[in-house]
């Protein structure tokens, strides 16, 4: 299912919700876009489940719950995408907009009717903002148009009313942890200032922070994921529409990041990875149910990031046996530990290179032989 390149039109998919394992499989990657989506443009934006949105090509995948209540975003991609991104999610919005005004009976919100917030839309009022903006870790592809997209949004704190993306006057709020915003207000040496605007205005230092109250109509939790990427990892999850958005946490389409300056590890990276697994509940046999969105790469399910855990937990091992024979970095290198997966997940030049991955593997994993 996984390999499917089954070509299903964009139309269809809108007028009825795509079934899980057309999400998972990828097929919907390509299929067209949104009404109102420039099909010209580089952002490219698909429908995942309920209000849940991905837009992709903006950086780092941005992933966009969109309804009554305006937009709860997980990343804001890279700074010179975010006019780019801006017009995708006024196109989802517009569109999100008028399927609810079109609707009948009203939408109503709740968990099992014991919430009872209805609200009819009209054709002919404007979506509500940006609400919310987190940062799930202080990567420039994942926080890069903070600036611009808080500055398009307003938060709950000014007043849950309908406003235009462009004519509001109060910012988004932009949640994540603490360690996140403490790099951005005190940069390492050599780097740029986060200007004010595009600093985290709502951090959390434990292990789990609750949105105080539902937003389209679930619930959201943000999860720290210590010494993962980095020291400041964020995953997202969607309750409601059982979907995580993972952060750098995991990616399909390279071996993971990690930023051992910022106190990422590789060990990290695997508990992290676990920790999505034990969150994720399959559909069928490992098929389908919880959907997961990557950094980069597809729409996934359990069985992607299981097998990704063990790819990345079989490299970690071979390194570290060769750590406990006291090979020199060099020489692990020599030894190509990941020659078997390098066709899928290796590279020789670009941001992030094999060799990138086997040292930062090295350099994270504790001698003495404990793990």
């Amino acid at each position: 299912m996984r390999a499917s390149g089954a070509a299903i039109a964009l139309a269809s998919i809108l007028a009825a919700a795509p079934t899980t394992a057309q999400v998972v499989s990828g097929a919907l990657a390509g299929a067209g876009t949104i009404p109102g989506v420039n099909p010209n443009s580089p952002i490219k934006v698909l429908p995942v489940r309920g209000n849940i949105y991905v837009l992709m090509g903006g950086g780092a995948n941005i992933t966009l719950s969109a309804g009554l209540d305006g937009v709860f975003m997980v990343d804001s991609g890279s700074a010179e995408m975010s006019d780019q991104v801006i017009a995708a999610i006024r196109a989802v919005q517009q569109w999100v907009e008028a399927k609810t005004a079109a609707a009948a009976p009203p939408v109503s919100y709740g968990a099992e009717t014991r919430n009872s917030i209805i609200e009819a839309r009209r054709a002919d009022m404007p979506p509500k903002p940006i609400r919310f903006i987190v940062d799930t870790s202080i990567a420039p592809d994942h926080t890069g148009g903070n600036a611009a997209l808080a500055s398009a949004g307003k938060t709950f704190s000014g007043g849950n009313v309908a406003g235009q993306l462009s004519d509001v006057g109060q910012g988004a709020a932009i949640l994540g942890h603490e360690n996140v915003q403490n790099r951005m207000a005190n940069p390492r040496a050599g780097q740029p200032a986060f200007p004010t605007r595009a600093q985290i205005t709502d951090t959390y230092p434990t292990d789990a922070m609750k949105l105080s109250n539902f937003f389209n109509g679930e619930g959201i939790v943000l999860m720290h994921q210590p010494a993962a990427f980095s020291d400041g990892d964020t995953m997202v999850y969607f309750r409601g529409s059982d979907v995580i958005a993972a952060g750098e946490i995991y990616r399909t389409t390279t071996y993971p990041v990690i930023d051992v300056a910022r106190g990422g590890t590789i060990n990290g990276v695997i508990e992290g990875l676990n920790h999505i697994i034990d969150l994720s509940v399959p559909e069928f046999r490992s098929e389908g149910g919880t959907i997961i969105i990557p950094a980069y790469g597809r729409i996934s399910d359990i069985a992607d990031v299981a097998y990704y855990r063990d790819m990345v937990t079989i490299l970690r091992d071979r390194i570290q046996d060769m750590v406990k024979k006291g090979m020199t970095l060099e020489q692990v290198k020599a030894a190509k530990p990941t020659a078997d997966y390098d066709g899928r997940y290796g590279a020789t030049s670009g941001p992030w290179t094999t060799d990138m991955f086997i040292e930062a593997t090295y350099k994270t994993l504790p001698r003495g032989g404990t793990k």
